[in-house]
């Protein structure tokens, strides 16, 4: 069909009426669309980057606060352990102390005397590491 039939003119205007133009070439119009988007763009990059940052900052004041309460507990855990031994030697020395009373009552001298001997070496090595 040749373009300047009256068949191919008729379909042209029938697209023509449907909404269906044929592109007319990008001018002044279509570059300031342009520059708009990439303006856009980059001040949408931007603001991403902004809150990159700023989520990067919060990712590191939570690690460093996470550090400090790790750091706490294991004190905690120190001092714990440390109470837990400081209570199994005073209840040492109170069942050493209770035998002597008993031994004591009993009239078991030698008996008594060996456990205040072994009760001075508990109490003296104490003293020793608290120095």
């Amino acid at each position: 069909m040749a373009p300047f039939s009256l068949r191919c003119r008729l379909q042209n205007s029938t697209l023509n009426k449907k909404g269906f133009k044929p592109k007319a070439k990008h001018g002044r119009k279509g570059m300031k669309n342009m520059e708009k988007s990439f303006k856009r763009l980059k001040s949408e990059m931007e603001e991403i980057s902004e809150e990159k940052k700023s989520i990067r900052e919060g990712q590191r004041q939570v690690k460093e606060k996470f550090d400090m309460i790790e750091s706490e507990c294991e004190e905690l855990k120190r001092e714990t352990r440390l109470v837990i031994q400081q209570s199994a030697r005073t209840q040492v020395k109170l069942a050493l102390m209770f035998r002597i009373l008993k031994a004591r009552e009993a009239d078991d001298i030698s008996t008594a005397a060996t456990l205040t001997e072994m009760l001075r070496e508990i109490v003296g090595r104490e003293g020793g590491k608290r120095r």
